[in-house]
């Protein structure tokens, strides 16, 4: 599934993940017709009444992804829980991913919050401020099973295409190991790059390589060469200065590990939960 280009900035339906968060996409006391408030529980300013709005890039999974015609994935459930607890709903905005990294959706009030699978860095935190961190990310590094590559530098040794997602920690990180990687606008379109041969490897999020090896056909034509153990983290962000809405996104990821729903929802959406699940070997390259 390619996701259009010209798809973007529009509106989607949320649900929840599980089975015990069914209503909590649909939970809204402050309504959204004429005259509602703005303030949610906590006293955190929305930019729409009766939901609380949130910027994301799709397709992305298993962190968020349309499935049967709604926006689902682990960072879609986190969120609903931070929506439940201000007594609103989620609403979810498609947008391009460079804003992420400046902030500009959240600072011209579109949106309440990103959720992106985004990486927490120096440079992003210029623009906009990151909650606690949610999930510990690494790369990883998929080739074609018929390539006879056997790591990220064998891909360079055997002069091969290396894909990555632009605008991402993974383009950025091939690129400080000398490579000119080809750059795609979505996940769904780094893996058509790998399908239809113009890469034979990509270099993504060790996650979303997860997901995309569930389905059999990609575990029959792919494997990961290479784990990157990168020392990545993700977060979600608000507009700086916007502290009470960041400190009930703190309060939500903080008592969704203590009382075992990140861990359910870890395990739905990403695989078997193990506190070092994220960690990798370090590269051969």
């Amino acid at each position: 599934m390619n996701t259009p280009l010209g798809r973007r900035t529009r509106v989607l339906a949320a649900t929840a993940a599980t089975a015990g968060l069914v209503l909590v996409a649909g939970c809204s006391s402050g309504g959204s017709g004429s005259g509602a408030t703005k303030t949610a529980a906590g006293g955190v300013e929305l930019v729409k009444a009766g939901q609380l709005t949130t910027c994301t890039h799709l397709p992305y999974p298993p962190f968020q992804s349309e499935i049967d015609g709604k926006v689902q994935g682990f960072d879609v459930s986190l969120i609903d829980l931070v929506a439940k607890n201000l007594g609103v709903k989620q609403a979810i905005v498609d947008t391009p991913f460079e804003n992420f990294k400046t902030g500009a959706f959240l600072n011209s009030e579109q949106c309440d919050l990103a959720a992106a699978g985004m990486t927490i860095t120096e440079e992003r935190k210029k623009n906009v401020d990151f909650s606690d961190p949610y999930f510990d990310a690494t790369q990883a590094v998929l080739a074609d099973k018929d390539s006879g590559i056997t790591s990220l530098a064998d891909v360079k040794a055997k002069g091969k295409k290396l894909g990555a997602q632009a605008q991402t920690t993974g383009e950025d990180y091939a690129k400080k190991q000398g490579f000119d990687p080809v750059s795609f606008e979505s996940s769904d379109a780094v893996l058509s790059g790998l399908r239809s041969g113009q890469v034979q490897a990509v270099i993504i999020d060790y996650p979303v390589v997860q997901g995309w090896l569930k389905d059999k056909a990609n575990a029959d034509a792919f494997k990961v060469v290479d784990n990157l153990n990168t020392g990545e983290q993700y977060g979600f962000t608000v507009k700086k200065g916007n502290t009470k809405l960041l400190a009930a996104i703190n309060k939500a990821i903080a008592d969704a590990k203590a009382d075992g729903t990140y861990k359910k929802l870890y395990e739905k959406w990403i695989g078997p939960y193990d506190a070092a699940a994220a960690s990798a070997s370090p590269s051969a390259s």
